[in-house]
C-alpha cells in the first residue's frame, strides 16, 4: 500500500470554492488561502441548525504508543456517511509542529482517511498556531516591558504566573531565566516555556464565542499577583485590544477537504493531556450549521478527551452529541492486557482479553454521562478474524454497538457498514441528554476528587503544598465555579503512564494548579506531567526531508 503522503499526492483536489458550495457556504463568507484552503466566517453558525444537527464524539481505549486512530475513524466515518448519502462535515484539531516533528510525523488522518492538502495541514496551515504563539509571548514582552518601566515608581508583582510559549517538543527551555546582562536587559527572573497547544490563548480560542468573547477572555487572563496580593491581569496591563488583533483572523475556522473531496473544519489544537483537548466551538457549530451529521473527536482516551469534551466544551458551549464512538485496537487492547510493545503484532487471545477490560472502563465512564456508546474496532493488517470476532461477541454481552472501520484501506467504502450502525443508532437510541460529572456548585477539591474516583478509578486524592496554595487563592478569587482540566499521563487511567490496562485504587497526586481565568478553567497538574514535551531518542525530523521539491517523511 501507498504511503499516506503518496496517496495524498495522488488525489486531484477541489478549489476551496467547489467544497464550500457543495455544502452551501455562500462565496462571499469564503476567504482564500491558496486553492484548498479557506478560512470562513464564525457569524454564519446558525443556533437553531445546530440543535437540529446530529453531533457525534470520537474518543479512544487509552492511548497506547501504538497509536489508536481516532482521527483516521472521525474522517473515515464522514466518508462512510457520506457515501450513504448523508450529510456529513468532519471537524478536527490543528496539528502542532511539536508532535509532527518529535513521536507523529503528522495528524492528517491516514491511508485514505486524510484532510487535504495534508503537508500544509500538518505545517504552518493558516498560521493559527502562529498568530496563538505570538499573541502569548507578545503579553510576556508587553508585561516584561510595564515591569521594567514601572520599577522606578515602586511596582512589581510578587509572583508572575505567565510563561511563554513555543510551538516546538523542547526539554531546555521547561525553566529559563530572563533578562540576564545589564539592567538595559529587563529585570532578571526566572521564567520557563510551554507548548502552545498549552497555551490559554489556545484554550480561549477554542472556547471564544465570537471576537467580543475572546476579547474579554483575554482581558481576564490572570498574570501574577501584586505585593498586596491582588491579581494582576492583562486588562491592567491595557492590551487586550492589541492581543485580540493578532488573533483577528485565526479565530475564523479553517475550511479544508477529505481525501474524498467532502468538507472539513480543522481549528484549534490543545492537547487532551496537558489542556482540554478538544477543537474549537466556532468550527464545530460552523460545521453543525451545514450538515446533518457532525463527527469531531477528543484527544487521547476517553479519561481525558471525552471527559473534558463532556464537561468542558459541551458545558460552555451547550453542545449536546447524539452518539459517542470509542476506538479500539487489537494492538492497544494487547498492551493493556500485559502483552509487550514488540509482541502486540503477534496474535494473543488471552492478552486480548485481559485488555478488554480497559475497554469496560471507558464504555462505563461513556454511559455515565447518558451517551449512548458504540465501538469501532480500527483495523490493522495484523489482526485476525479470531481477535475481531472476540472483540464483536465482547460488545454483543455489553449490549454496546460494534463495527469494524477499514477507512485507512479503502476510504469511504470501508466505513459504510460503520456509517450504517451510527445512523441506525442515533435513530433509535440516542443519547440521553448529558449527565456532567460534577455540578458547578462543587468545590474545585470536590470537582478533581468526582473526576478521579468516579472515572479514573482512584482511591484518593492528595495535594502538593504549591496546588493547597493555589486553592485558597481560587477560592479568595470566587471562581470555584470553573471546570477543571486534570493534565495528566495520556497512557493510564492513573497519573504513572506504566500503569496500562484498568488500574484502580491509586493514589492521585495533585502537583499544581493554574488558574487559567480568561479560559475560565482550573487546570490540575497530576502527578510528573510536563506542559512542554521533549523530544524522543529518534525524533521524526530525522526522516522529514524534501526532495525534488516534494517534502518527504510526513504522515
Amino acid at each position: 500500500m501507498k504511503t499516506d503522503i503518496e496517496i495524498a499526492r495522488s488525489i486531484e483536489l477541489k478549489r476551496i470554492n467547489q467544497v464550500a458550495e457543495s455544502v452551501n457556504i455562500p462565496l462571499e463568507s469564503v476567504e482564500h488561502y491558496g486553492r484548498y484552503i479557506a478560512k470562513i466566517d464564525e457569524s454564519l453558525v446558525d443556533d437553531e441548525k445546530v440543535k437540529k444537527s446530529n453531533l457525534i464524539l470520537v474518543t479512544a481505549i487509552t492511548a497506547t504508543k501504538a497509536g489508536i486512530g481516532k482521527t483516521t475513524v472521525s474522517i473515515g466515518l464522514a466518508l462512510g456517511l457520506n457515501k450513504i448519502g448523508k450529510k456529513a462535515i468532519v471537524a478536527l484539531r490543528e496539528p502542532s509542529l511539536g508532535p509532527c516533528f518529535g513521536m507523529k510525523g503528522g495528524a492528517a488522518g491516514g491511508g485514505y482517511a486524510q484532510v487535504l492538502p495534508m503537508e500544509k495541514i500538518n505545517l504552518h496551515f493558516t498560521g493559527d498556531f502562529h498568530a496563538i504563539t505570538s499573541a502569548h509571548n507578545m503579553i510576556s514582552a508587553l508585561l516584561d516591558n510595564y515591569l521594567y518601566q514601572n520599577q522606578s515608581k515602586g511596582f512589581g508583582l510578587k509572583e508572575i504566573l505567565w510563561k511563554r510559549v513555543l510551538d516546538v517538543n523542547d526539554r531546555s527551555l521547561r525553566s529559563v531565566v530572563v533578562g540576564l546582562g545589564p539592567k538595559t536587559n529587563g529585570i532578571t527572573q526566572e521564567s520557563g516555556f510551554d507548548i502552545t497547544p498549552a497555551s490559554e490563548i489556545m484554550a480561549i480560542l477554542c472556547l471564544s464565542k465570537n471576537i467580543d468573547d475572546l476579547r474579554r477572555r483575554i482581558e481576564n487572563i490572570l498574570l501574577g499577583f501584586t505585593y498586596d496580593d491582588k491579581p494582576f491581569t492583562v486588562k491592567d496591563l491595557g492590551v487586550a485590544g492589541a492581543i485580540t488583533v493578532l488573533l483577528k483572523d485565526a479565530i475564523h475556522p479553517n475550511l479544508v477537504q477529505t481525501t474524498e473531496g467532502t468538507a472539513a473544519f480543522v481549528h484549534g489544537g490543545p492537547f487532551a493531556n496537558i489542556a482540554h483537548g478538544c477543537n474549537s466551538v466556532l468550527a464545530t457549530k460552523l460545521a453543525m450549521t451545514y450538515s446533518d451529521y457532525v463527527i469531531t473527536e477528543a484527544g487521547f482516551g476517553a479519561d481525558l478527551g471525552a471527559e473534558k469534551f463532556y464537561n468542558i466544551k459541551c458545558r460552555k458551549s451547550g453542545l449536546q452529541p447524539r452518539l459517542t464512538v470509542i476506538v479500539a485496537t487489537a494492538q492497544g487492547l494487547k498492551m493493556h492486557g500485559g502483552v509487550s510493545l514488540d509482541r502486540i503484532k503477534e496474535p494473543n487471545m488471552e492478552g486480548l482479553k485481559q485488555g478488554l477490560r480497559n475497554l469496560d472502563k471507558h464504555v462505563r465512564n461513556l454511559r455515565s454521562f447518558g451517551q449512548t456508546v458504540i465501538v469501532a474496532f480500527n483495523k490493522f493488517a495484523s489482526d485476525t478474524e479470531e481477535e475481531m470476532e472476540l472483540l464483536r461477541r465482547h460488545c454483543e454481552e455489553l449490549g454496546v454497538g460494534f463495527t469494524i472501520n477499514n477507512a485507512f484501506c479503502e476510504g469511504g467504502e470501508g466505513a459504510v457498514d460503520m456509517a450504517r450502525l451510527v445512523v441506525d443508532t442515533i435513530e433509535k437510541q440516542p443519547s440521553q441528554p448529558l449527565q456532567y460529572t460534577y455540578s458547578e456548585e462543587d468545590t474545585i477539591e470536590q470537582k478533581i476528587e468526582k473526576i478521579a474516583k468516579y472515572i479514573y478509578g482512584a482511591s484518593e486524592v492528595t495535594y502538593g503544598t504549591a496546588a493547597r496554595r493555589r486553592l485558597k487563592v481560587i477560592e479568595k478569587m470566587g471562581i470555584s465555579h470553573y471546570p477543571v482540566c486534570i493534565a495528566k499521563t495520556q497512557f493510564s487511567f492513573s497519573a504513572d503512564p506504566t500503569m496500562y490496562g484498568a488500574v484502580e485504587g491509586f493514589e492521585l497526586h495533585i502537583k499544581d494548579l493554574v488558574i487559567n481565568n480568561g479560559a475560565e478553567m482550573i487546570v490540575a497538574i497530576a502527578g510528573e506531567i510536563l506542559r512542554m514535551p521533549g523530544l524522543p531518542k529518534e525524533p521524526q525530523a530525522l526522516h522529514i526531508d524534501i526532495v525534488d521539491g516534494l517534502i518527504e517523511g510526513l504522515s
